[in-house]
Parts: C-alpha cells; structure tokens; sequence
C-alpha cells in the first residue's frame, strides 16, 4: 500500500467537469492499494498519515497535525503508485490490487483516516479519469507504504 501525502492550501478533484472533491488546508493524499494489503495495513497507514506532525506551528517548526491545525484531507484513489518500472519504459501495474478489492480497500482507508483525524474527507471517484488540482503548502510533500503491517518508507 502506498500514499503520496501533500500539505495543501486547497485542493479538488473533478470528473466530468464536476467538482467531486474539495478541501480547505489539509492533506491530498494519493492512495493506492497493492495486491495482498490489508485492512491491517490501512489501520497504520491512516494511523500514520492522521497523526503527521507537518504543519508550521508559531515558532514556525514543523510540530502540528492535522487535527491541529482544523484541516481536512482530499483522498484519490491512484493505482499507479504501484507502478513497476525496472524493466524497460513501459510501467507493469500487475502488482496493484484488482479493482473490486481495490475500491473497497479505498473506501476503508478513507474511513479509517475520517475516524481517526476526526476531520472531512472528501474522495474522487475511483476507477474514473480525475483532473487534481491543489496548491502544495512548501512544497511538503511525503511519500509512504505499509506492508505486512509495518510502515516501510
């Protein structure tokens, strides 16, 4: 399982031209789920992304989190975050998580980082083609994944 977390101004995500997704400061989190993760794995990667401490506090130290600061979190499904490129140019996505498990394990994880962060978490809409757009606070952006249980990265 993996996560790319941005510490945003703002960001939404739209289908169709529709805004489907928004939120004020927070994170985006771009969420994807690899073939074998768990429920186990979602736990400590929401546990670890809602308990981030990376948001300026008054000394302007980075020691505030997202419950903190009142923010919220705007949650993408991507599963090309589980791209293999080793070989060759062309990325293998053979080992993302099929899609029926896929979305399933999303809608989880987005309800395990609402339960925890006690804050808003707006979603895009998995499987469609979303247009992302934010304005990244830093740059801050993080890069994580979970497997078995542990975070690795």
């Amino acid at each position: 399982m993996r996560a790319v977390v941005q510490r945003v101004n703002y960001a939404r995500v739209k289908v169709d031209g529709e805004t489907v997704g928004e939120i004020q400061k927070g994170f985006l989190v771009l969420f994807g789920a690899a073939d074998g993760d768990t429920r186990e794995d979602a736990d400590k990667l929401a546990a670890k992304i809602t308990g981030l401490r990376i948001f300026d506090d008054e000394n302007d130290k980075i020691n505030l989190s997202l419950k903190d600061v009142g923010g919220d979190i705007l949650c993408v499904s991507q599963f090309t975050l589980l791209a293999d490129c080793r070989k060759g140019n062309r990325p293998s996505f053979v080992g993302a998580m099929k899609p029926d498990e896929a979305d399933e394990m999303y809608r989880y994880f987005c309800e395990k980082c609402a339960e925890l962060a006690g804050c808003k978490v707006e979603r895009g809409v998995f499987g469609a083609d979303m247009k992302v757009s934010l304005e990244n606070d830093g740059p801050f952006t993080i890069t994580l994944e979970c497997r078995e249980g542990k975070i690795l990265l």
